[in-house]
C-alpha cells in the first residue's frame, strides 16, 4: 500500500516526466514510484540498435539514468547526478521489452546513492547501473 510520501513522490514524477521530452522519446512509462525508488519500463525500437543490431549502450544508460532520475528526485529535492556507471550484461535487440528498478541504498542530506537493474522480458539481467547524486535545497514543484 502506498503512503502520503508515495503519492507526493508519484506527483513529482508525473511533473518530471510531463517536462523530460527524451524520456517521453524513449517511450519509457512509469510502473512504480515509492519514495527513493522507481520501476519504469520501455520497448526497444529499431533507432535504438547499433550497427551490430543490438541495443546502443546509450539506450540501455538512458533508461537506467531515467529510473536513477525518478528515483533520487521523487522526495520533491532537486537531485543532480554526480556520479554514474553501468556494466553491460547480456545484448538487447529490437522489439525487447526492458523493465529497469532504481533502489535507494543511501539516502543522506546532501548525497544518495541508487542502483539500477535492468532486465528483459525473459527476466535476464542485462544491465547493472550505479548512480551517486548531490541533493540541493531547492523544490521540483
Amino acid at each position: 500500500m502506498h503512503t502520503a510520501k508515495d503519492k507526493e513522490a508519484a506527483a513529482v514524477v508525473t511533473h518530471m516526466l510531463e517536462h523530460d521530452a527524451f524520456s517521453r522519446w524513449l517511450g519509457i512509462t512509469v510502473l512504480d514510484i515509492r519514495e527513493g525508488y522507481s520501476r519504469v519500463r520501455m520497448t526497444i525500437r529499431e533507432e535504438m540498435v547499433n550497427g551490430f543490431g543490438i541495443i546502443h549502450g546509450g539506450i540501455a544508460f538512458s533508461l537506467a539514468d531515467s529510473a536513477f532520475a525518478f528515483a533520487c528526485n521523487n522526495r520533491n529535492t532537486l537531485s543532480m547526478a554526480l556520479d554514474t556507471s553501468i556494466n553491460f550484461i547480456k545484448p538487447v535487440h529490437i522489439g525487447d521489452i526492458l523493465t529497469a528498478v532504481a533502489t535507494e541504498i543511501h539516502n543522506g542530506q546532501s548525497t544518495g546513492l541508487y542502483q539500477v537493474e535492468i532486465r528483459n522480458q525473459k527476466d535476464h539481467v542485462v544491465a547493472l547501473f550505479k548512480g551517486l547524486c548531490y541533493r540541493t535545497d531547492k523544490k521540483l514543484i
